[in-house]
């Protein structure tokens, strides 16, 4: 890290990059992440210097974003998994997950296209969500309310398609909710 990453941000200029985030994060979204630099800096209403001052490259925003989701992600995955019942914190984290992760696949496709190494970049703040899917999973099994023989890799596996399966079925609440629904049943025992 440089030495500018290194020392805390000024009041200002950690407003400004949160909100170049949750600008980029709703633009990138809503438009794709063909979406200009340019366009995310007068949404947030800032300079596009400000912007490239926080990050350097449109990548590097993106990769921002890809971890801010994440974190994200894992943090109201622990919330929910503190608040519920062992059985109940796998199948609500499970559906928080698939629910929240959509999009995933164009932002790690646009740092893939960029030269970003999408594991190495996402690491530590995926491995926090495989943690508390692992511990919701073991929870769910000792308490008798998920299959005993899924493992960690198919339960991430089976993530991995019902994000897919979301991305295909599109924006109708209704079928996300029922494809959700069919994914879970899975996750019982028998």
């Amino acid at each position: 890290m440089s030495g500018t990453q290194d020392r805390p941000l000024r009041a200002d200029a950690a407003r400004n990059r949160a909100k170049l985030l949750d600008t980029a994060t709703e633009v990138f979204t809503t438009r794709g992440v063909g979406a200009s630099t340019e366009e995310i800096a007068r949404a947030a209403g800032v300079g596009v210097g400000t912007l490239f001052r926080h990050f350097p490259t449109k990548e590097a925003l993106l990769e921002a974003v890809m971890v801010r989701r994440l974190e994200t992600i894992a943090a109201s995955a622990a919330r929910v998994a503190a608040e519920s019942a062992p059985g109940d914190a796998l199948f609500a984290c499970f559906r928080l997950i698939a629910e929240q992760s959509a999009g995933k696949n164009a932002f790690a496709q646009a740092l893939a296209a960029a030269g970003v190494d999408v594991h190495t970049s996402l690491h530590a703040s995926s491995t926090a969500v495989r943690d508390l899917l692992a511990d919701a999973l073991h929870r769910a099994q000792r308490a008798g309310t998920a299959r005993p023989e899924l493992t960690l890799p198919e339960l991430v596996a089976l993530l991995v398609g019902a994000n897919a399966a979301l991305e295909q079925l599109g924006p109708d609440p209704t079928a996300r909710a029922h494809i959700l629904d069919i994914l879970l049943a899975a996750l019982r025992p028998t």
